[in-house]
């Protein structure tokens, strides 16, 4: 049997598909102490601890001169990929801009007739770094990331991007990469991985300027990197192993179900895949095919292990409970592969982004369609959402008071302060309106 069964009969039986999953959390305990010393030596030797740490882990040769990508040699990745994959590309960036043009948010204020006026400002970050791994030593490129992180960006108009990326073991960025940085139009671009690139992000060098915000997946270390810098710098999110939840009814092929929970498991050895559904016939048919088509799968190591300790086939007694069951899990990725998923959406609740019926797998978001895969994971998606062009603008407050509305609230102001004990608060506001 690829993965383990569950049988539930209702929201009291949700806990040990729970727990299961909860272990999932990497521990950061000796990766947080070695960050730690990583984090130190950047910030205090700068650009000579990013050329040692890389030398040690993924170039021999490298020097202080190599870690700036030329924005020719951006521009030539452009022209070294076949032009259909390029064009492919290019199509996936335009669906991802125009995504997230949705989302931006407007400045505003409002006047009231006590002559007040009260608003929002909402203004771009100055700097924002985006993290883009390798991948199996730069061969298979995360170009999706790139896209993913650079286009919400460039939309919430921060002005000043940056891209990092581990070179490869010859010094160069896969040329995918540089093809979609071009596509992106990014300009500012280091070969520079792991948690030395989040060191140079959050505290600068002298080739690479800080920045504001830092966004982009990683291994645990560049993963304890993002959480340890909080406060000097935002963070998208505390991204953990990839996921997925489906529920699934009798209309549902089992063939693709069993494919949609590998295309998770292929991720990591910790990666979740969740099928959920009130016909048992189909789980059945769904692990018959989990096991067919794991023989063949390239990353079949992977998926296996995966599968093997954090994959579930889970019976319920009736949809009602699979859709409460999936909302305890508040998975990373949900697919509703039912008859009509717009009977189902509107009980969503928590995760953080739903797939519509059998003809929409996940890596239809994962690449192309436009909304963003950087997802909450974890069950954190009871209470964070998706990256989006928010996560590079800040809301700033706007007050205006008029003599008048001083003097007439003026009195409250200062009561108030003085129930805290502020009395420096209470003059503040007495000194405009007191003779």
């Amino acid at each position: 049997m690829p993965c383990p069964r569950f049988t539930v009969t209702g929201p009291g039986d949700f806990g040990p598909l729970r727990s299961l999953l909860a272990t999932r959390e990497e521990a950061a305990g000796d990766a947080a102490q070695k960050v730690e010393r990583i984090l130190a030596d950047v910030a205090a030797r700068g650009d000579a601890a990013l050329v040692e740490l890389t030398r040690d882990f993924d170039c021999k040769g490298f020097a202080a001169d190599c870690l700036r990508v030329t924005e020719a040699d951006i521009q030539a990745g452009r022209g070294a990929i076949p032009a259909a994959d390029l064009a492919i590309i290019e199509e996936a960036a335009a669906n991802i801009r125009s995504f997230h043009e949705r989302q931006k948010e407007q400045s505003w204020w409002v006047p009231s007739a006590d002559g007040t006026m009260l608003g929002q400002i909402v203004t771009p970050v100055d700097a924002a770094g985006c993290y883009v791994p390798g991948g199996r030593g730069g061969e298979t490129p995360l170009i999706s990331s790139l896209l993913m992180n650079v286009l919400p960006a460039q939309v919430a108009g921060v002005p000043r991007i940056v891209v990092v990326s581990p070179p490869r073991a010859d010094g160069t960025l896969n040329p995918y990469i540089l093809a979609a940085a071009a596509v992106c139009g990014v300009t500012e671009l280091y070969r520079v991985g792991s948690a030395w690139a989040i060191a140079a992000l959050a505290y600068g060098t002298a080739s690479i300027a800080p920045v504001d915000v830092v966004v982009g997946p990683g291994n645990i270390y560049v993963t304890t990197a993002k959480r340890l810098l909080i406060g000097r710098i935002g963070i998208d999110m505390i991204a953990g192993p990839s996921e997925i939840a489906i529920l699934a009814d009798t209309t549902a092929n089992p063939d693709w179900l069993a494919a949609d929970m590998l295309s998770q498991a292929e991720h990591d050895p910790m990666a979740a895949a969740v099928c959920v559904s009130d016909d048992t016939t189909l789980l059945d048919a769904v692990c018959a095919a989990l096991t067919r088509q794991l023989a063949d799968l390239p990353r079949n190591d992977i998926a296996a292990t995966s599968l093997r300790h954090y994959g579930a086939l889970v019976a319920v007694p009736d949809m009602a409970v699979g859709m409460d069951l999936i909302n305890a899990i508040a998975p990373e990725h949900f697919e509703l592969c039912v008859a009509d998923p717009w009977a189902f959406v509107g009980k969503v609740r928590h995760a953080g982004a739903v797939f519509m019926g059998h003809h929409c797998p996940e890596p239809v978001g994962d690449y192309f369609a436009g909304p963003n895969h950087v997802l909450p994971t974890m069950g954190t998606a009871r209470f964070s959402s998706a990256l989006s062009v928010a996560t590079f603008t800040k809301k700033t407050s706007l007050i205006a008071a008029a003599p008048g509305y001083v003097a007439a609230h003026g009195a409250k102001i200062a009561r108030l302060a003085r129930l805290e004990n502020l009395e420096a608060h209470a003059r503040s506001v007495e000194c405009r309106f007191k003779a």
